[in-house]
C-alpha cells in the first residue's frame, strides 16, 4: 500500500476515448516529506508519517520544531500515517505522485462540508407535510418521534434535526485517469469530500 496527502483543487471533466464527459476531481498530491519512520520493534507496527503544506505561521511547539528538524524541513501543516508502505523510504526522503499509476484505484479520505445545523428535510431527504387544511407551521417538519407508554420514551438514533456535515469521509475505488509528474497533480474518477483547497489522504 502506498499513500499521500493532498489538497483538494476542484472538480472539472475529461473526454474518454468514446467522448463520454466524466466528471473527476483535481487534487495536488505532495510532495511530501518523511518526518518520520515508525518500526515494530520501537513503535510496535510498521508506518511512514508524512508531513505536506509547509506552515504559514511560526507558531510551532519547540517539540514540533525538534520533531521536524529531525527530517532537515521545516514545519508542516498536515501530518498523516500511512502502514504498509511498498516502497522503501528513509527519513527526509521527498514522497511524490510517482507512487501512484493511472489505471489504478484508490481511497481518498478527507472532512465533508460542513453545512451547520440543518432540519430533517435537509438533512435526510423527508417529504414534509402538504400545504392543505390549514397546515402552516408543519410542512418541513419531522412528525412524530415517538409511541405513548409503552415504551414511554423516544429511542436513540431517531432521525432528528441536527448537525450536518463536518464529518471524517472515505470514499472508495476511485480511478486514477491522469497524473502529471510536473506539477504533482492526481487526477481521479468521481468527487472526494472537502471544499476547494481541503486536505485530504490518499491511498491505493
Amino acid at each position: 500500500m502506498s499513500g499521500l496527502i493532498g489538497r483538494k483543487i476542484g472538480m472539472t471533466s475529461l473526454f474518454d476515448e468514446n467522448g463520454k464527459n466524466i466528471p473527476c476531481t483535481v487534487i495536488q498530491a505532495g510532495p511530501c516529506v518523511v518526518t518520520q519512520v515508525r518500526t515494530e520493534e520501537v513503535d510496535g507496527y510498521d508506518a511512514l508519517q508524512l508531513g505536506f503544506d509547509d506552515k504559514k505561521d511560526k507558531r510551532s511547539s519547540m517539540a514540533a520544531k525538534g520533531h521536524f528538524k529531525k527530517a532537515g524541513t521545516v514545519a508542516k501543516q498536515k501530518v498523516a500515517e500511512f502502514q504498509d508502505f511498498e516502497e522503501e523510504f528513509k527519513l527526509g526522503d521527498e514522497v511524490t505522485v510517482d507512487v501512484f499509476e493511472v489505471g489504478e484505484f484508490v481511497d481518498v479520505s478527507g472532512i465533508s462540508k460542513g453545512k451547520g445545523f440543518q432540519g430533517v428535510v435537509k438533512r435526510y431527504g423527508f417529504r414534509g407535510s402538504t400545504r392543505t387544511h390549514g397546515q402552516q407551521s408543519v410542512l418541513r417538519a419531522g412528525g412524530s418521534i415517538g409511541a405513548a407508554s409503552p415504551p414511554g420514551r423516544v429511542f436513540k438514533d431517531m432521525k432528528m434535526p441536527g448537525r450536518t456535515g463536518g464529518k471524517k469521509v472515505k470514499v472508495l475505488n476511485l480511478e486514477v485517469l491522469k497524473l502529471d509528474k510536473e506539477e504533482n497533480l492526481i487526477i481521479v474518477k468521481g468527487c472526494v469530500p472537502g471544499h476547494k483547497n481541503a486536505y485530504v489522504t490518499i491511498e491505493n
